[in-house]
């Protein structure tokens, strides 16, 4: 089988997936470097560092670099080629020995730039996906995904409230209800509450050196709840690339903010900072009306219950959040969470619709 120098793949990569990987992949095993050059049109809806960085995560053997082309393709306009390969060619300037594509296409666009046309699968035998067939239904081609992008399309929903609301009874009833649902929904992802992981190590500590310690002894510093929100964004991600089209979340970043104020007082900025870099869908806030209290050990202030729902509420209002508050007996709120969580899936994901094309 021939081997190249410099091949190139080309393509707008929205989104990537397993045919686009096969490409790539192919294309790597056949020349001595490759070059990935993925072009984004300022029209659509996943930015173009996104994909480039996505593409390199993968790929990390391969030279990936992005380009803005807005120009229409129109395959049968010679001043339309040159447009596009003056884009290409500024954003690959050196000598292509083979351009890799599965288009037909591809015999053009190598003459262009001088090279060897290789095509590769043509007929989508391999991987029967395409960036047209993701965009109109992620859900029905999750498993042609890879984790960066699973993690990016995944629609998080959080469960948040006041002590002792049930927030986590809430949250892992509704991921073991996707899970039955079977197929990709099987893999839906529950992710814990990061900060009272790290609350009973601060009591267990504490206990270390003090033996009779209680939970009212255990004090907070502010300067603990970046380490609380970013290693619940963390495992957030985590959970979000290796699982289902859903991923529910016992608590968030966000909710760290509000928690700031009640064992600090006042704001942290960098608390908020740290919020602000994850993307959520919805928000469940568990009112406390109807839900005893109970003390496991690592709770106390049920005086402040009250204070904690309007502070959540008051939060997700001001910025703009969506939220639903959850009410009633656990099977009603679970009944209305479910029918929340699938009403934001309904929706969709909203691609826009990349410039058009003539074949």
């Amino acid at each position: 089988m021939k081997r190249y120098g410099h091949g190139l793949v080309l393509g707008k990569f929205y989104p990537p997936h397993a045919g686009h990987h096969h490409l790539v992949r192919t294309a790597r095993d056949r020349c001595e470097r490759l070059t990935v050059l993925v072009c984004a049109a300022s029209v659509e809806s996943v930015p173009l560092a996104d994909r480039v960085a996505w593409m390199r995560e993968v790929h990390p053997d391969v030279r990936v670099v992005g380009a803005v082309d807005d120009i229409p393709v129109d395959l049968t306009d010679a001043a339309v080629w040159d447009a596009h390969m003056e884009v290409f060619t500024t954003a690959v300037p050196e000598r292509v020995d083979a351009v890799f594509t599965s288009e037909p296409y591809g015999e053009e666009l190598a003459r262009r730039f001088g090279a060897r046309s290789v095509l590769v699968d043509p007929e989508r035998t391999l991987f029967p996906v395409s960036g047209t067939a993701v965009r109109a239904d992620p859900v029905r081609c999750w498993d042609h995904l890879e984790p960066p992008v699973r993690a990016a399309l995944a629609r998080r929903v959080v469960v948040l409230g006041a002590e002792s609301t049930g927030t986590t009874t809430l949250a892992r009833a509704l991921a073991g209800h996707y899970r039955r649902r079977g197929g990709v929904w099987a893999r839906t992802g529950y992710v814990s509450e990061y900060g009272r992981e790290f609350s009973e190590e601060k009591l267990a500590a504490l206990r270390a050196r003090w033996p009779g310690a209680q939970w009212e002894d255990v004090a907070f510093t502010t300067d603990e709840f970046p380490l609380i929100a970013e290693t619940q964004n963390a495992r957030e991600e985590a959970a979000a690339r290796a699982g289902s089209p859903v991923l529910f979340c016992d608590t968030d970043s966000f909710a760290t903010t509000v928690w700031h104020e009640r064992y600090i007082g006042g704001r942290n900025p960098l608390v908020e900072l740290t919020a602000d870099r994850v993307t959520h869908h919805l928000w469940l806030l568990t009112d406390h009306e109807g839900v005893p209290f109970e003390d496991d050990g690592l709770r106390d202030g049920e005086e402040l219950r009250p204070w904690m729902t309007d502070r959540f509420r008051a939060e997700l209002t001001r910025t703009g959040r969506r939220f639903i508050e959850i009410t009633g007996t656990r099977e009603e709120r679970l009944r209305t969470a479910v029918e929340s969580v699938d009403e934001l899936l309904a929706t969709g994901w909203h691609f826009t619709a990349p410039l058009p094309e003539k074949r």
